[in-house]
């Protein structure tokens, strides 16, 4: 069980967005995710990160954005993973 707080701004058709939700359902991680189509939701994510692209990741209030690899690259050591994508 996941004790790092994460959420993740995704859109249905970004790819980068369904590799990043694979790799965290991969190792076990709880995320509550946020559809950017949703116009409150793209407010919510501009506000809080001055960003509208996806994905977005949140965890434990650091925002991560850009293609998957990179995302998992800084996400690894915050959660304490340590193998390869």
């Amino acid at each position: 069980m996941s004790h790092n707080h994460i959420e993740l701004f995704t859109t249905p058709t970004c790819p980068d967005c369904a590799i990043l939700k694979r790799w965290l359902e991969a190792q076990g991680l709880v995320y509550i995710e946020r559809d950017l189509r949703i116009p409150g939701i793209a407010e919510e994510a501009r506000r809080r990160t001055g960003l509208r692209i996806a994905p977005i990741t949140i965890i434990d209030g650091k925002a991560l954005w850009g293609p998957a690899a990179d995302q998992v690259a800084r996400l690894r050591p915050l959660i304490g993973v340590a193998h390869a994508y």
